[in-house]
């Protein structure tokens, strides 16, 4: 893996189109960290909004877990921060935690914008809660990515258009939202356990995007079957696609 706080990005596209060339407009600028476990998508990221002289954008540090992400906000502060939601070590919820000082940092704030490949609405709802400014999809293109980035930069919320409608129906009322029972028995680390496996990964395969060892996985799934009181993987799977946690 690379230093985190690298910078420079290599020949490669999040998109198919070609690097974005607007959104940041004459004499804009903003600092930006990438937080994604996937190097090439953070490349891609980079090559397409990171040409300052075009975009504004100033690409100015990486992170592929929670503790890089931490460390390389903490060191840069950069205006904006591009969140995953899935990460080693806890997720975007945890790295919004354990930035809270930064956010409410009233003359230098550092803003998070969540980009991510999930559209469920119980990642969007977590990150928002966390203090993230907006939440869009890895399918926007790079110069709208752009616009996002600058709009969050300002203050506003910036959702992909279906993704506001899970924020407004939680927010809608003064009540508080219905709590799952049930999920909020597991620990953080056994949600990212139950989402890889519903999604169809191997235990290996878990234990290397969450950097621990298969009989901790192992572990981790058998507390979250008994907590949840179910038989199998099959069943489990089941049970998060009907939360929509996959």
């Amino acid at each position: 893996m690379s230093d985190p706080t690298e910078a420079n990005g290599t020949a490669g596209s999040a998109e198919a189109a070609g690097p974005a060339q607007e959104g940041g407009g004459p004499g804009r600028h903003v600092r930006v960290v990438l937080v994604d476990d996937h190097r090439m998508f953070r490349t891609g990221v980079q090559a397409e909004i990171g040409q300052t002289g075009q975009t504004g954008v100033e690409v100015v540090g990486e992170a592929a877990d929670v503790d890089q992400a931490v460390t390389v906000i903490t060191a840069t502060r950069p205006e904006v921060v591009l969140l995953d939601v899935h990460l080693p070590g806890g997720g975007g919820v945890e790295v919004l935690r354990r930035c809270a000082p930064l956010m409410g940092d009233t003359e230098q704030p550092v803003r998070f914008l969540a980009l991510s490949v999930s559209d469920a609405a119980e990642d969007v709802i977590g990150v928002i809660r966390g203090g993230a400014r907006g939440y869009v999809t890895k399918t926007i293109t790079g110069t709208d990515l752009v616009n996002s980035i600058f709009r969050v930069q300002e203050g506003d919320a910036v959702f992909s258009p279906r993704l506001a409608g899970f924020v407004l129906d939680a927010f809608a009322s003064t009540d508080a939202p219905p709590v799952d029972e049930d999920l909020d028995r597991l620990t953080q680390r056994e949600r990212e356990v139950l989402r890889l496996i519903a999604r169809g990964y191997a235990y290996k395969e878990i234990a290397k995007q969450l950097y621990i060892s298969v009989k901790t996985v192992e572990s981790h799934v058998s507390a979250v079957l008994r907590k949840l009181q179910l038989s199998n993987r099959h069943e489990l799977t089941r049970w998060a696609t009907a939360r929509r946690l996959v």
